[in-house]
């Protein structure tokens, strides 16, 4: 097994810690793991993203241009994500804020509108956390236990009292996801 991800939107909507907290998940696994972060000197609200690779075997590089998954959180990150999906990959988007939604035929497209579900959970932070519960309804490339020791790996102990709001932010996510495109 490997999947090759991108996670990618403007600072400040979780998506660092949405991959490492995938990455964190992968190494109690006991899988190879790479993360690899990309953000311009605004951190919030510039545009930025995380490369994170998950593989049963040896990852040769954390470089990549083609992705099996995208998670895409703005219209910047899908103008310049989309084509680099690899066919029969997944591309899933939350629709908020995107103005020309994706037009692959070739691949599965799915959307989470994390955006009013953390508003209606009155907390705009589990934003991040919604859009991974959707990610691994479609892919579950990590178990669930190991995204909760990932959360627990990834935030400070002083925020450790919301991880149930994490965790009900993760299961909203798993049941509010909506599939456009199916192969």
């Amino acid at each position: 097994m490997k999947e090759e991800i991108i996670i990618a939107g403007f600072g400040g909507q979780g998506v660092l810690s949405m991959g490492k907290i995938l990455a964190y998940s992968g190494i109690m696994q006991d899988q190879e793991v790479t993360w690899m972060p990309s953000y311009g000197p605004e951190m919030r609200g510039g545009t930025c993203n995380v490369t994170v690779i998950l593989s049963d075997k040896k990852i040769s590089s954390p470089i990549l241009s083609r992705f099996d998954t995208a998670v895409i959180l703005n219209q910047q990150s899908l103008d310049k994500f989309e084509n680099s999906v690899k066919p029969g990959g997944l591309l899933l988007y939350d629709p908020n804020g995107i103005t020309k939604p994706p037009v692959r035929k070739d691949i599965n497209i799915c959307t989470i509108d994390a955006g009013n579900l953390s508003s209606e959970l009155g907390n705009s932070k589990a934003y991040n956390m919604i859009v991974l519960g959707a990610l691994l309804k479609k892919k579950p490339i990590v178990k669930y236990e190991n995204v909760i020791k990932g959360l627990r790996k990834s935030i400070p102990e002083r925020h450790h009292g919301l991880i149930p709001m994490n965790e009900a932010a993760i299961k909203l996510g798993e049941e509010k996801i909506c599939e456009i495109n199916t192969l």
